[in-house]
This record gives structure tokens, C-alpha cells and sequence, in this order.
């Protein structure tokens, strides 16, 4: 019999990919809270607090995600910032989750990465909506009249492509460094510091590419430069 790993979540009955995707969210939800209720007194929103805190993480953190909407999608970015912001801090965290001996990260399974990617997708396509009316579909048609029929086939197709292609990567990548931190950690335990800084360098760089890459179809999906 296949001996299987023990993980802290695999008690549950529920499919653990589930109950640590809903941990992370309640995580989030937490640190949100601890933000919120120092942000909504005047005088304590006014006043930066001394060393590192929750706030002053979060404040660093959404200037940092700002940044990266301007730089990709220019004006107007501040309202895509806290969808773009959610999902790398979800990646993030459930990403790292997996370096916690006994976790397994949620974006190891398929179906997780597959979830985010359908959300990245249906977003664009409602912000493309909203900032082009019915006019969101000319993007689909190509410069070129005659081959617009052509064009809208091939756009279509590598549109409804970007969910499956955003959810493999994360997917691959973080199932890949998952294993072999178990297996390497497990047979080399002086290397474990190695692997475990490897481990969050791909955490935090998967996090950022899904990002990233999130912000670059929503540039492409409310330009008018077409």
C-alpha cells in the first residue's frame, strides 16, 4: 500500500485543495481586518505607525501592486488594483503555505489554478465590456475587414485559451517545487535551508507572473488602441 503523507488538513473530509484554498482566504480575511480597524479612526489613517506592522506592510504592499497596475495598464489602473492586489496576495500566501511542513499548498491542484485563471479571464472580459460597450468585440476582428472572420475564430480561440494556459503554469510550478522540496528535504536534510529559500523564490515569483500577466489582458482588453 502507497504510504501517503501525513498533512494537517487531510483529516478533513472535505478535498483538502478546497479547505486550504478557504484557510488562506480566512488568513487574508484576518490580516484585512487588523488593517481596516486601524485605517477607519481618522487620526490613527493619518498617522503612519512606528516599525513593522500590519498596516504598514499592507500600505507597502498595495503601493507596490499600484506601481506594477501603472506601469502595465496606465491610466485609470487604481481600479484594477484590488482585484490585482487579491491575487497575488491569495498566490502568494498559498504558495508559501506549501513550505509549512504538513501543508500542501492549494495551488499544487489543478482545479485551484484552474478557478483563478477562469476569474483572471471573466474580469478582463467584463472590464473590456464595460470600457468598450459593444465595440469590446471589433478587438476580435483584426485590422483587416476580409480577414475578420479568420481573425475572430484564431482571437477566440487564444482568448478562451488564457485560463487554461495562466492555471497550467501555476499549477506545474508549484506541484513541481512542492515535490521536490519533500523529496530533497526529506533525503538531504542539511540542504533543507536551500531548498526551502528556492521554494520561496518561485512562491513569490509564480504569484507575481500570474499577476502580471493578469494586468497585461486587462491593458489589452480596455485599450483603445486597436
Amino acid at each position: 500500500m502507497e504510504h501517503k503523507p501525513f498533512t494537517w488538513f487531510g483529516m478533513v473530509r472535505y478535498p483538502e485543495p478546497i479547505v486550504t484554498a478557504v484557510f488562506v482566504a480566512l488568513l487574508l480575511l484576518a490580516f484585512a481586518a487588523v488593517v481596516r480597524r486601524k485605517l477607519v479612526v481618522t487620526e490613527d489613517a493619518v498617522n503612519p505607525d512606528d516599525g513593522v506592522t500590519a498596516r504598514n506592510a499592507a500600505e507597502v504592499f498595495v503601493e507596490m501592486i499600484a506601481g506594477v497596475a501603472e506601469g502595465v495598464i496606465g491610466h485609470g489602473a487604481q481600479a484594477y488594483v484590488p482585484l490585482l492586489a487579491t491575487f497575488f496576495a491569495f498566490i502568494l500566501v498559498s504558495n508559501l503555505l506549501g513550505l509549512v511542513p504538513g501543508c500542501t499548498p492549494p495551488t499544487s491542484d489543478f482545479n485551484v489554478t484552474f478557478a483563478l485563471g477562469v476569474v483572471s479571464f471573466v474580469a478582463y472580459n467584463f472590464y473590456g465590456i464595460r470600457e468598450h460597450g459593444a465595440k469590446y468585440v471589433k478587438q476580435f476582428m483584426g485590422p483587416l475587414l476580409v480577414l475578420a472572420p479568420l481573425i475572430f475564430v484564431i482571437e477566440v480561440f487564444g482568448h478562451f485559451f488564457r485560463p487554461v494556459s495562466l492555471a497550467v503554469r501555476l499549477f506545474a510550478n508549484m506541484f513541481a517545487d512542492h515535490q521536490l522540496i519533500e523529496i530533497f528535504t526529506g533525503l538531504v536534510k542539511p540542504l533543507a535551508v536551500v531548498f526551502y529559500l528556492l521554494g520561496t523564490l518561485v512562491s513569490v515569483v509564480q504569484a507575481f507572473v500570474f499577476t502580471m500577466l493578469t494586468a497585461t489582458y486587462i491593458a489589452l482588453a480596455v485599450s483603445h488602441d486597436h
